[in-house]
């Protein structure tokens, strides 16, 4: 499995009817919408990666009817300019959409798989660790530019053992990064998928970060044979403060990731997850990350959102 671009593909513009959607603001988090209990709603987003055609993925995102979004940016690793931010700025406000988070994951390599992805993805592998902290530095200063309050990655395999000396070093660094959000007033998200929950609650209790938070991908856990994602908001759910949408299987080959599979076709029970976070005050973004590519894309995610809307009006009233 590999990570693909979201919405990149400008072919498919001509796909996305044109919807109208309520107003937004680039500038802070979106605003709760109360639902019939009082608590706070959520709301449904887009997740993609717009450096292709700044202006076109933008409008996409607004014409199939989301009001928020979720930018990866390893494109601009190193490229992160004032006058990118305002660019950015000005097109979410044309657009009326909300940026949410924000998110990259290298520089690489990157092998998204079971042999090779424990020493080349996030912040544990030695290797690569400098220059992935100083990514997310500069990811989140560029956040502040934006005024985006929550910066997201992968931090990696990090290990089960916590005497192995590696969990150590990841402390370090994922202490590092969170230090310096705090210092931008965002918080930093570890987003789930290659530990277990129990082990991403270690390290939050271990590096001691009040910013530190979850990133909730909801087939990741499938996927990296790690948990379900149900029974993983037992443990991580009160640090949750993004989610992704995704759905999987769980994986079959050892060497490779479960299969991600459309929204409602694999094993991720949306409805009570949204359920237990809801119950739990969850109020921010649901935003939907499909990585297929191409006109398929553009026809999954509008399926997608009809069934994930459904399911948060059963949940939230």
């Amino acid at each position: 499995m590999q990570r693909r671009e979201f919405l990149g593909l400008a072919a498919a513009a001509a796909l996305a009817p044109k919807v109208a959607i309520g107003e937004g603001s680039s500038g802070a988090a979106a605003a709760p919408i109360p639902g019939r209990t009082g608590k706070p709603a959520m709301q449904l987003g887009l997740k993609v990666s717009p450096a292709a055609n700044p202006e076109q993925i933008v409008r996409r995102v607004h014409d199939m009817g989301f009001s928020t979004t979720f930018f990866s940016l390893d494109e601009y690793i190193g490229k992160f300019t004032p006058a990118l931010a305002k660019q950015y700025r000005d097109l979410l406000d044309k657009y009326s959409l909300t940026l949410t988070a924000v998110e990259v994951v290298g520089p690489g390599p990157l092998k998204w798989n079971f042999m090779e992805g424990p020493s080349t993805i996030g912040v544990v592998p030695r290797a690569t660790r400098a220059a992935r902290i100083d990514s997310l530095r500069q990811l989140s200063d560029f956040a502040k530019l934006l005024d985006v309050n929550l910066v997201q990655t992968h931090c990696g395999f990090i290990p089960e053992d916590p005497a192995d000396p590696l969990y150590h070093e990841a402390v370090q660094a994922i202490s590092t990064v969170a230090k310096h959000c705090a210092g931008n007033g965002q918080s930093f998200l570890m987003e789930t998928g290659q530990e277990t929950p129990t082990t991403m609650s270690r390290m939050l209790r271990d590096a001691g970060q009040p910013n530190l938070g979850v990133g909730l991908d909801t087939a990741n856990l499938i996927l990296y044979g790690k948990a379900n994602p149900v029974d993983a908001v037992d443990i991580l759910g009160p640090h949750v403060k993004s989610i992704h949408a995704k759905d999987g299987r769980w994986p079959t080959d050892p060497s490779y990731l479960g299969e991600e599979v459309l929204i409602g076709t694999g094993l991720v029970d949306f409805h009570k997850v949204f359920t237990k976070l809801h119950h739990l005050g969850y109020g921010g973004a649901v935003t939907i990350e499909r990585e297929t590519s191409g006109p398929q894309q553009i026809a999954d995610v509008r399926q997608e959102k009809i069934y994930l809307d459904n399911v948060l009006k059963q949940v939230i009233g």
